[in-house]
């Protein structure tokens, strides 16, 4: 059964949102505060993290920052408004979607089983290969681990998804359509343009050596973005 840790202080919306996980199969922990968050929270325990952003004794922000120093378990904030600051800072500390309230439950299921299909899709094809190695820079899809130049790199579940995609696929343009289908369903109209480049540009910061002029990760203007293998 997959677990998810649910971090919401709205009643009303927990009982919705409790009623919709558990008729989809799964288990959910509930917190309401960062302090129960911070209590109940367990790496390797979750499958999936639903932050709400605004909470009464702290943010969203604040737990999704603890849970990326140890885990890479995906993670969706829920959002009051669709303001855009607030959507860019959960990407960049490592969130891996976002939902604006008010929303239905069929589209917040959507969203929870896209995710938990594609972690479980990477987590299958790890048993298939071992390594991935080009550029200096070395996957191991087993632990799950990220080497640059023989220094371990810590990314996030978004940003470990993006390389291995550019690296399984060398020299080869990946429109932004490609890239959006394969990581984060395309064909879903949530998502846009706008996330991709906020994933590109904070994973060229931890991989390229000068991220204002990407070695790695090519931007081919009109096209997409390419996996140079060239060291």
């Amino acid at each position: 059964m997959k677990q998810i840790f649910l971090v919401e202080d709205d009643l009303s919306l927990i009982n919705g949102l409790s009623f919709a996980v558990k008729k989809q199969g799964y288990g959910l922990d509930v917190a309401r505060t960062n302090c129960e968050a911070d209590a109940l929270w367990a790496d390797g325990k979750y499958d999936l993290v639903i932050l709400d952003v605004s909470l009464p004794d702290g943010s969203g922000f604040d737990i999704c920052k603890k849970i990326r120093k140890a885990s890479k378990v995906p993670i969706i904030f829920l959002t009051a408004a669709d303001e855009e600051t607030d959507i860019i800072m959960g990407l960049d500390l490592g969130g891996d979607d976002y939902i604006t309230k008010p929303f239905k439950l069929a589209v917040f299921m959507s969203r929870v089983n896209a995710l938990l299909r594609r972690s479980n899709n990477f987590s299958e094809n790890d048993r298939e290969e071992t390594e991935l190695h080009s550029n200096n820079i070395t996957v191991r899809l087993l632990k799950g681990e990220v080497w640059k130049n023989g220094v371990q790199i810590e990314l996030t579940a978004g940003e470990y998804k993006l390389l291995r995609l550019f690296m399984e696929n060398p020299d080869v343009v990946l429109s932004s359509e490609q890239i959006l289908g394969r990581l984060w369903d395309c064909d879903e109209n949530y998502v846009d343009s706008n996330t991709l480049s906020v994933y590109i540009r904070r994973l060229r910061t931890k991989i390229e050596d000068d991220p204002g002029h990407p070695q790695r990760i090519i931007t081919v203007r009109r096209m997409g973005y390419k996996w140079n293998s060239v060291e």
